[in-house]
């Protein structure tokens, strides 16, 4: 595929993972991902609180819950459960993800990782480009 092309496909999914986030109930960040493999969505996510737990992300003092799961986490476990895989995908998020994400990234086989904006902490970053794992920031331009 030409770059001018993947490019215009980069865009639209990342567009396609920021509408993705407005599905989030957290109040302080909302996060959305897309998982494409051979010009398919394999898988999409969210940040939010494991299936079954209240939709409710923030406690009293307004900080995230512990269990809460980050976007891309949640994409990379519906592709586990289901018959896909990630091996040699692209990720598509509109946050750049925590280092903790980042090596379930690595491990999931995806080889490719588009991102919106930066994440406060870019040591991920650093993971995953030492992981050989393909990297573009792309702000997305509404």
């Amino acid at each position: 595929m030409t770059d001018k092309k993947q490019r215009r496909y980069d865009q639209a999914y990342l567009k396609m993972a920021l509408e993705w986030s407005k599905l989030s109930h957290c109040k302080r960040k909302q996060v959305g991902a897309l998982i494409v493999k051979d010009k398919m969505i394999i898988s999409d996510g969210y940040n939010g609180t494991p299936t079954g737990f209240d939709n409710c992300c923030e406690d009293d003092e307004g900080n995230t819950k512990w269990h809460v799961l980050h976007a891309e986490a949640n994409a990379i476990l519906k592709v586990a459960s289901s018959t896909q895989a990630c091996q040699g995908a692209t990720l598509y998020i509109t946050l750049s993800p925590c280092k903790e994400c980042s090596k379930l990234i690595h491990q999931s086989g995806i080889r490719r990782m588009v991102y919106a904006n930066a994440y406060k902490d870019d040591s991920g970053i650093e993971f995953l480009r030492k992981a050989n794992i393909e990297i573009l920031y792309l702000p997305i331009n509404e």
